[in-house]
C-alpha cells in the first residue's frame, strides 16, 4: 500500500498518462518558495517553475514562471487578452486545481486551465515544478513542459 499523499499519487498517474519522463521527488519538507525548492534540489532558483494561479474575472489562468522572476500582471493580462489578473485566493486555487498553494502542479487539474510558460525557463536544461503537493516536485525540460501542459510561451516580466 502506498504511503504517498493522494495528491502525489494523482499527479504521478497523470504525469505517466501524458508520457512525462522526469523524476518525481518527495522532499522531506514542504518547499513553498522557489528559493527553498532550489536549495533542497541543489539547482538555481531560475530553474524552478513556479505555478502561479491567477483569477481573470472568475476564470483561472496558470502562469508557470521562473523562480527568479516576478510576473508583471498588467503586461501578462494584455498579452493574453484579459482585463486583469489578480492573485487567486487559496479557496479558488483548491477549487480550480484540486491542489493547495505551494503544491500546484502544471498538470492534472479537474478541468483544463489556460496555461502560459515563462520563456526564461528554456535557458535551463532541467526544470523543476510542483508535483501536486508542497513537498513534491518533478524534473522536466522546457520542451516537455510545453508538450505536457500545452502552455503558450510568453515573457512574464
Amino acid at each position: 500500500m502506498s504511503t504517498e499523499h493522494p495528491s502525489i499519487v494523482r499527479f504521478r498517474d497523470v504525469h505517466a498518462s501524458l508520457g512525462g519522463t522526469g523524476e518525481i521527488v518527495t522532499l522531506p519538507d514542504a518547499v513553498h518558495t522557489a528559493a527553498l525548492a532550489a536549495e533542497a534540489l541543489g539547482c538555481e532558483v531560475g530553474a524552478i517553475a513556479n505555478s502561479l494561479l491567477f483569477d481573470a474575472g472568475g476564470e483561472p489562468v496558470l502562469v508557470l514562471t521562473s523562480g527568479g522572476h516576478r510576473v508583471d500582471t498588467d503586461k501578462v493580462a494584455a498579452l493574453i487578452g484579459v482585463e486583469r489578473l489578480r492573485r487567486a485566493t487559496p479557496d479558488f486555487v483548491r477549487e480550480r486545481t484540486g491542489q493547495v498553494i505551494g503544491g500546484v502542479s502544471p498538470l492534472g487539474h479537474p478541468a483544463p486551465v489556460p496555461t502560459y510558460l515563462d520563456r526564461w525557463l528554456e535557458r535551463h536544461p532541467v526544470v523543476w515544478a510542483a508535483a501536486g503537493h508542497p513537498a513534491a516536485v518533478f524534473s522536466t525540460t522546457y520542451d516537455e513542459l510545453v508538450r505536457l501542459t500545452t502552455a503558450e510561451p510568453i515573457d512574464v516580466e
